[in-house]
């Protein structure tokens, strides 16, 4: 935090000192103006920028604010301060931490990858410039964007890929650069992109061919891209003619060469731009003129050299000497953040395990206590059931019971019955044998009269005897016609006295037939029920 605030302090500080000078300009033209000084420049630049954030500051503009810190540390970059330009993206980070916007934070990630990069910090340097990619990636699925605007991100990554000797990953990343371009997508020209259009691949893929040592193809492409980058980067040609001088140095062309490294180097002059690239055209020169056998101008290039390289990269140089003890100090302050965040989390867990672990505790004993009850109340239930259901069971058999008894007594008074009118009918055949004996034909005419009463008499009681044995017997009657309907009447009522368990001499004496003929319909009944002979009919009829 205290580092926040020293950084907070000093852009406060240049602020209001700028203010004075630009009280009558708006943000946007002090951002304007800074962007067409950056170059000739530089300190000018800083001043305008510093306004234009404070000013986007206080209107709580958030992007505008981000943009003004991004190009101030561009320019601090492009003249090797990489230290200030580092204070400027960290301020432009902890400002977006909270915001959801993944451009702006690809475009940070970007810039403090490759200041990482210019210090040999290659896992920070990849780990930012790959983060910076998949933001962009997500943005192209959130948005549905055209994936040419990944581009600038594989361009990033392919140019720091080749600045760190790493010539293969490099050329994968072109690759990815070359088949994702697009003419139609418009590349906003902020110059922390580094990336303009297809002449900053071809560069690229120029150096790559150089290193393979394709100096012919790769001078006719480098060539090629002169005239563009004269026309709208001109900062640019301090490492286009730097290159290009090493390809006709590659090819022993010494007096192209030293043309082109002077041009680097009065470029670099004039516009103040890119001075950290100069030690390292100094360096060739130095071999070129060892080639050329000058021995005194090698000695000064090499002085040269080596007095540039500690300016701008010795950890005893002033402006960098805080460069090597740079720490990632928004990396720290999250770290410390998430730290202590981790810290009230696991706090937080511990007190909802213990809350989890009790109302696990309470959850289970009243599932428990539930299920006692539950188990309590089905045993009543099925206690309950059982009971109920032996209780009907016995008055269904206490009920079957009454009604076979009550159907028993009634069979007993219908056999009762039955035998009074075999008794009667015996009676009368006695009085009728009788009587016959007389001679007189009057007489005789009455008796006869009287004699077919009696059997008129008798044809009613054997129906009034069917109905009370049906009224009493009704499912005897409905089974034993619907199993055989082939019985007849007289078989019906054979079964009926076979029911009644009357004997074959009663039923004879009943029914005015022999025995033997009893015998014959027990034998017809029995065939038309096709009984097996061990079972007896009787009890059959009976089981009905």
């Amino acid at each position: 935090m205290k580092r926040i605030l020293s950084v907070l302090c000093l852009l406060t500080i240049t602020i209001g000192y700028a203010q004075n000078n630009l009280k009558d300009i708006s943000a946007k033209q002090a951002f304007e103006r800074a962007l067409e000084l950056r170059f000739q420049n530089p300190d000018s630049a800083v001043a305008l920028l510093d306004y234009s954030s404070n000013n986007y500051l206080q209107l709580n503009d958030t992007v505008g604010t981000t943009y003004s810190l991004l190009e101030k540390a561009y320019v601090f970059e492009n003249t090797a301060r990489y230290a200030n330009s580092y204070d400027a993206l960290w301020t432009a980070l902890i400002l977006n931490d909270k915001r959801d916007d993944d451009k702006l934070k690809s475009i940070i990630f970007v810039r403090l990858g490759r200041i990482y990069s210019y210090n040999k910090r290659v896992e920070e340097s990849y780990k930012y410039l790959k983060s910076s990619l998949e933001l962009q990636k997500r943005r192209v699925e959130k948005l549905n964007l055209k994936k040419s605007v990944l581009v600038p991100y594989y361009y990033s990554l392919a140019k720091t890929s080749r600045e760190l000797q790493e010539n293969n990953v490099a050329r994968i990343y072109l690759d990815s650069c070359y088949l994702y371009f697009s003419d139609e997508v418009d590349i906003q020209p902020l110059a922390h992109l580094e990336y303009r259009g297809k002449e900053y691949l071809d560069f690229e893929k120029a150096v790559l061919l150089e290193r393979e040592d394709n100096n012919q193809e790769a001078i006719a492409i480098m060539e090629g891209v002169i005239p563009y980058f004269q026309k709208n980067e001109p900062t640019y040609l301090v490492l286009i003619y730097k290159y290009l001088g090493d390809m006709y140095l590659n090819i022993s062309n010494l007096k192209k060469s030293e043309e082109l490294y002077r041009k680097s180097l009065d470029i670099s002059e004039n516009y103040k731009s890119h001075l950290d690239f100069t030690p390292l055209v100094y360096e060739n020169l130095t071999e070129l003129y060892l080639r050329k056998n000058e021995y005194k101008n090698a000695f000064k290039s090499l002085k040269k050299a080596k007095e540039l390289d500690a300016k701008f990269f010795d950890g005893r140089s002033s402006i960098n000497q805080s460069l090597l003890e740079i720490k990632d100090n928004y990396r720290i302050e999250k770290d410390r953040q998430e730290k202590q965040i981790q810290e009230q989390y696991l706090k937080q867990l511990e007190q909802e395990e213990e809350i989890s672990k009790l109302q696990l505790i309470i959850l289970i004993g009243s599932i428990i206590f539930l299920l006692i009850i539950g188990y309590g109340y089905l045993n009543y239930l099925r206690t309950k059931h059982t009971n109920e259901k032996i209780f009907i069971e016995k008055n269904k058999e206490l009920e079957i019971k009454k009604q076979q008894a009550l159907i028993d007594i009634k069979n007993k008074e219908l056999a009762s019955s039955a035998l009074q009118l075999i008794e009667k009918d015996e009676f009368l055949k006695e009085i009728k044998s009788k009587v016959s004996v007389g001679t007189d034909k009057n007489k005789i005419h009455e008796i006869n009269k009287v004699l077919r009463s009696i059997s008129t008499n008798n044809n009613n009681n054997w129906d009034e005897f069917k109905h009370r044995f049906i009224s009493v017997n009704k499912d005897f009657y409905n089974k034993i016609f619907e199993k055989f309907p082939s019985l007849s009447q007289s078989d019906q009522k054979i079964c009926a006295l076979i029911k009644l368990n009357m004997s074959s001499k009663d039923m004879a004496r009943l029914l005015g037939i022999s025995v033997e003929s009893v015998h014959t319909s027990r034998h017809r009944i029995r065939k038309k029920m096709e009984l097996p002979r061990n079972v007896n009919l009787e009890d059959y009829i009976n089981s009905i």
